[in-house]
């Protein structure tokens, strides 16, 4: 279930999706619900369109049935939920219900988020890497978000459950300074940093981003590998208070996401070979549960990451054939449209055609060719176009043929 005690937020992101209807503020003014009442309207709410569903083309019953009962909450719909005066009552209201806890805030409110209690997953937004990009990206109310954003990363470090620094990629807005990424993430030794490609949501008055600011994943995966880099150099000056190691865990291809995890957290020596990693990102509920109770009723009680973590699946970890897609389920593909290539050399020059088939030298030096020229047109490298409106429009060359597809 997705859901919101509050409407308004403090910024204003050109990314949003919700094209900017909702009322801005620095602080709570508005009507304050009952927490007890936002959660019974928001399953039952839940519910009721989930029953809507039934007969859609598709539909897999047991998943339909098993939708009626809400396990899971993501306080992320619209607007900054951590704004909402009794946060911590619809919290703890949710987890009486045995409903886990993902909650995303923008970091203007670090008090908030010091007096949160224990929830599964609190997510920071790291959208911009320098003070300059976060006015031009995240476009805040507040004078001072640089640095509330920087004292929301630092509150996270004694939160003790899963923390994750959420980074948006919008490619020729905030995709430069990698560095700068690695150094706010630091602040607040986060156990997970995902980095994820923005998803275009058509143009709005609100909005100057075109689908060319949204990157594919295999760039994703790249800006992740170099910021990856970049925490590692952190990690080897040192100091008294040292940044712990990260590495690639996860990928989900379809959401155009990287996972980076804490080794200390969520790593251990793999059974069948004690060289290499086995990962343990995944949430075990039903014990974050009965450790959320525990804290409420004895809230001296306390609680740590490792104590609710669950095996990784092997098609989730990072560099799997199924690159996240869960091999239980059954791709759809509107129209039967395939990727015309499903392999690139490191130029972006295909070398395996729809069925994953080596492509005839011949051909793949036509490609080539052909990906010269374009290169001769708009230059070697990716090159930014900024518009009088604000917009900005990416042309790159090695992406010339990413998106071809067949019909088969």
């Amino acid at each position: 279930m997705e859901a919101t005690p509050s409407l308004a937020c403090a910024n204003k992101c050109v990314f949003c999706w919700r094209h900017h209807k909702n009322p801005v503020g620095r602080e709570w003014r508005w009507k304050t619900d009952d927490p007890k009442m936002i959660v019974e309207e928001a399953v039952n709410m839940h519910v009721s369109m989930i029953k809507e569903t039934k007969g859609i083309p598709g539909i897999q019953m047991d998943r339909w049935e098993e939708a009626h009962r809400v396990r899971h909450c993501a306080l992320s719909l619209v607007g900054e939920p951590i704004m909402y005066p009794r946060i911590n009552e619809l919290l703890g209201e949710l987890h009486e219900r045995k409903i886990s806890t993902f909650l995303v805030t923008n970091g203007q409110h670090p008090q908030a988020i010091n007096d949160l209690i224990p929830i599964t997953q609190l997510y920071v937004s790291v959208d911009a890497s320098t003070p300059e990009s976060l006015e031009e990206i995240d476009r805040p109310l507040f004078r001072d978000a640089w640095e509330r954003l920087q004292t929301s990363l630092s509150c996270l470090k004694d939160k003790g459950q899963r923390t994750v620094a959420r980074l948006t990629v919008v490619k020729g807005w905030n995709s430069d300074e990698i560095g700068g990424y690695a150094r706010l993430i630091a602040l607040g030794h986060c156990s997970l940093v995902e980095v994820k490609g923005v998803t275009f949501c058509g143009k709005s008055d609100a909005s100057n981003l075109n689908m060319t600011n949204t990157p594919w994943h295999h760039e994703v995966i790249d800006f992740t590998k170099k910021l990856l880099e970049e925490l590692n150099k952190i990690r080897l000056e040192g100091g008294d208070d040292p940044l712990p190691e990260y590495d690639l865990a996860c990928e989900h291809k379809h959401s155009c996401s990287v996972l980076l995890a804490r080794v200390d957290q969520f790593a251990v020596p793999d059974p069948e070979d004690p060289t290499k990693r086995k990962w343990k990102t995944w949430i075990d509920y039903d014990k974050f549960q009965e450790l959320a109770a525990k804290h409420a009723a004895d809230p001296s009680f306390k609680f740590g990451v490792k104590d609710y973590i669950a095996d990784t699946p092997d098609w989730a970890v990072f560099g799997a054939n199924e690159e996240g897609f869960d091999p239980t389920d059954n791709r759809h593909r509107r129209k039967q449209k395939h990727p015309k290539y499903t392999r690139f050399d490191a130029q972006g020059v295909p070398t395996h055609d729809t069925y994953d088939e080596p492509l005839p030298q011949n051909e793949i030096a036509n490609l080539k060719g052909m990906l010269e020229k374009k290169k001769m047109q708009v230059g070697d490298c990716s090159t930014v176009t900024e518009f009088k409106s604000g917009e900005k429009r990416i042309e790159d060359a090695s992406l010339m043929f990413r998106g071809l597809v067949v019909i088969r």
